[in-house]
């Protein structure tokens, strides 16, 4: 019963008598084991905030580097998961990837027990964790093929929006489960006394509490393990020519996605290496990270494609989507909806924190920005908010895409997320210049609420043209591969942000993604809004 041998959802009598039911098991056991692999791949956007403020012997532009780490590493993994359940089937692909989660879940806890444990130990675990970004596109893919096209834009925006609030899930347990000593009977680990103040969303801690930061590693494992007993029994593998027409056994497939996987892991090594500087265990080379996130997605695909046998034929027939143009299109605006979103969620705390956590004050003619602020606002109390109204909107936005066509709701999307970009740089510059920033905090934190909320629903009729544009074969590889692309702003806008933070302009980041987002409005006009467009789906 798990591996479906006849699957057609396009075939209305089919769809009721039995497709409904065994497409919605499957939806929703797929929602909670994303919602985990987005928890543990951006766990870091709050560990480093805690980091900070235990005084861990690290700088802020090298905690700046976890997230980016993860960010980078899950973007990657998702150019081989995108090609999973074709070769795998979604039963054992959402198995393997989602335990394979308890090794940076677990291996974090144990490593943030010791403020001394090495930097190098924290971007292994950082590495680990992108295993959770890798989720999506294979998630995603899966999703996909259980629904007929005029539901799908309802069901991916379900599965990709409830997921996403791993985000804010992650995002609000976290700091709670930091208070108490969860798992001190079992050898969960000693507090240690934050040094500056933090929060829940519930308030703020002052400085001298105990907190049990190794929480919020070993957090997930209570989630983890029952899921995957949920996801062996309950999911199925569509063992059709359309979905996975050579399904191996369990054994094989976990072998095949643990080799694409390792490719992965190589590319994605190699790229941080050269991208790290010489204090952060890289080369120092100071090559641009545009250079690095090209050259890491071009050296993934052609390792993947040398893989011998089955693999290569499968990947050479998948690999047909790089030669449609609105393959690249539809990357471009998703990175500008979802690379935003996950970008933003993985650099917004620790923005908060150190752009109003501190007074900006002059000394001796030169601004200086390391003067605690006791008046500043928690990051663990406010970050989480953007996030969930992001994740919460996106499946409005796939039902207004259903209902009113996908690229007029990106075009909307993309004029707003312009603006708010705008305003949000104004106040990140005022408030960067100021001995009392907490002034300009509620007027950029109500902005960047409108900034996710734009990207969240802008995600949700990204889903809806891809639909509409792409035949059902390429539309899941079609899916993966966008997100794999767009999944590199969480690796993007964190460097971004600490580049800009180091150079005393945080300001100039903002205005650089309006640019960007304008671009994309103009982009979608083009192919998808224009009546004379080839896909023309208002």
């Amino acid at each position: 019963m798990s591996d479906l041998k006849q699957w057609n959802p396009e075939d209305q009598k089919f769809w009721e008598r039995e497709g409904k039911k065994i497409a919605n098991r499957n939806l929703w056991i797929s929602i909670p084991s994303l919602l985990c692999g987005f928890a543990v791949w951006m766990f870091w956007s709050i560990i480093t905030v805690q980091m900070l403020n235990l005084g861990f012997p690290y700088s802020a532009s090298e905690l700046f580097t976890l997230s980016a780490i993860a960010g980078l590493t899950g973007a990657t993994l998702r150019i081989p998961a995108s090609f999973f359940v074709r070769l795998c089937g979604g039963r054992y692909t959402i198995f393997l990837t989602t335990t394979l989660l308890l090794i940076p879940a677990i291996g974090t806890g144990i490593a943030l027990q010791d403020k001394n444990t090495p930097l190098w130990v924290f971007q292994l675990m950082a590495l680990l964790s992108g295993i959770g970004g890798g989720n999506f596109a294979a998630s995603m893919s899966n999703i996909s093929f259980f629904f007929p096209k005029k539901q799908q834009g309802l069901a991916l925006g379900l599965n990709a929006g409830l997921g996403n609030f791993g985000v804010t899930t992650m995002q609000v347990l976290v700091p709670l489960f930091m208070t108490f000593g969860a798992f001190s009977l079992i050898g969960g680990g000693e507090p240690m006394i934050l040094e500056k103040s933090s929060g829940t969303l519930i308030g703020s801690i002052p400085a001298g509490s105990e907190t049990w930061i190794q929480n919020a590693g070993f957090l997930w494992a209570l989630l983890l393990v029952p899921l995957a007993f949920a996801i062996w029994f309950g999911m199925n593998n569509i063992h059709t020519e359309e979905v996975t027409p050579a399904l191996p056994g369990a054994g094989k497939s976990f072998g095949i996605i643990l080799a694409m996987y390792g490719i992965g892991f190589a590319t994605s090594i190699f790229g941080l290496w050269l991208l790290l500087p010489e204090a952060a265990n890289g080369a120092g080379l100071g090559i641009p990270k545009e250079l690095i996130i090209v050259l890491v997605l071009v050296l993934t695909v052609f390792m993947l494609k040398a893989l011998p046998g089955k693999i290569r034929t499968s990947l050479n027939r998948q690999y047909q989507i790089f030669g449609n143009k609105h393959t690249w299109v539809m990357s471009v605006l998703y990175i500008m909806t979802f690379g935003s979103f996950i970008g933003f969620a993985a650099a917004f705390p620790l923005s908060i924190q150190v752009i109003f956590g501190y007074s900006h004050v002059m000394v001796d003619g030169v601004m200086t920005h390391n003067t605690p602020n006791p008046n500043g606002p928690s990051a663990l109390t406010y970050a989480w908010i953007a996030p969930f109204i992001g994740a919460l909107i996106r499946p409005v936005g796939g039902w207004l895409s259903d209902k009113w066509g996908g690229a007029l709701v990106t075009q909307i999307c993309s004029a707003v997320m312009v603006a708010c970009a705008l305003g949000a740089a104004y106040y990140m510059q005022l408030a960067y210049q100021s001995e009392s920033p907490q002034q300009y905090f509620m007027p950029f934190f109500l902005i960047f609420l409108g900034l996710f909320a734009a990207s969240g629903i802008g995600n949700g009729s990204t889903f809806k043209t891809i639909a509409v544009v792409f035949p059902k074969e390429q539309a899941g590889p079609v899916l993966g591969w966008t997100s794999a692309v767009a999944a590199y702003g969480a690796f993007y806008i964190p460097q971004v942000f600490g580049e800009q933070i180091k150079a005393a302009t945080p300001e100039v980041a903002m205005i650089g993604f309006a640019a960007f987002y304008a671009l994309c409005l103009v982009i979608n006009w083009f192919f998808y809004l224009r009546k004379s467009g080839e896909f023309y789906n208002p």
